[in-house]
């Protein structure tokens, strides 16, 4: 198929996956330094339930970190994230939104029909319960948790490796129904969100991946948009906001 020239048709059920790219737009640092290191530790090494287990100060101190830079004021959501929270608007037929990013930028942007399948930086989670709570900018050890009343139960809302994404069923049901799949600014080699466009194309939906260079996952999609982000979202917004 062609890599462009995306058709002017009617979808009734859209589903939208966005990675780290689309965040990159607005200034989000990765934590990784030179060499992939944050205070000297492998990120992988501060987000995983046995480093928590290992140094939780390590840890907390990580995600504060993480949830200082993005309630800064530098940090704010850009054209395509606004992009999207007007085509959810906009469109008449279902919209869901899936990230693999923890930031609230698509949040501050105005998206509802949203799905954080790798958590929330913006959230906290009792370890005992699971009851999931706003989060402040700083939290540790010390902070006792609102339901069990206990300090050292509370951890970031945060899908660490080795753990299972949040709402898998409702994200696997959204794509067999769906006859538009779009991937923006994901990297198309982490899954299972690297297996969306396989799922999608079993349900017979077109695919279009927006991205500044190839990816690993590029050939599996239909239609590919080279560009930035803030670019090419809002050429998508237009496109179907027209074809209603």
């Amino acid at each position: 198929m062609g890599t462009d020239q995306l058709d002017n048709r009617h979808w009734h059920n859209i589903v939208v996956l966005t990675g780290a790219g689309i965040s990159a737009e607005s200034g989000l640092g990765t934590f990784r330094g030179a060499g992939g290191l944050w205070e000297q530790q492998r990120v992988e090494d501060v987000a995983t339930p046995e480093a928590f287990a290992r140094d939780p100060d390590l840890v907390y101190r990580f995600y504060n970190a993480r949830r200082e830079q993005l309630c800064g004021g530098d940090i704010q959501p850009n054209t395509a994230h606004y992009a999207l929270a007007e085509l959810e608007t906009l469109f008449t037929g279902n919209f869901a939104l899936v990230t693999q990013n923890v930031d609230d930028l698509h949040e501050r942007a105005g998206s509802r029909h949203l799905f954080h399948m790798h958590g929330e930086l913006m959230k906290m989670r009792c370890a005992a319960s699971g009851n999931v709570f706003e989060a402040p900018v700083y939290f540790d050890g010390n902070d006792h948790c609102r339901c069990c009343r206990r300090a050292g139960q509370l951890r970031p809302h945060v899908v660490w490796f080795g753990e299972m994404p949040i709402y898998m069923d409702e994200i696997y049901a959204l794509l067999a129904d769906c006859d538009l799949f779009v991937a923006i600014g994901t990297s198309g080699n982490v899954y299972p969100a690297a297996g969306f466009v396989q799922i999608a194309r079993q349900a017979g939906a077109t695919t279009l991946e927006i991205n500044p260079e190839m990816t690993d996952g590029s050939s599996l999609f239909g239609f590919q948009w080279r560009g930035p982000a803030s670019e090419q979202v809002p050429r998508l917004r237009d496109l179907l906001a027209a074809s209603g």
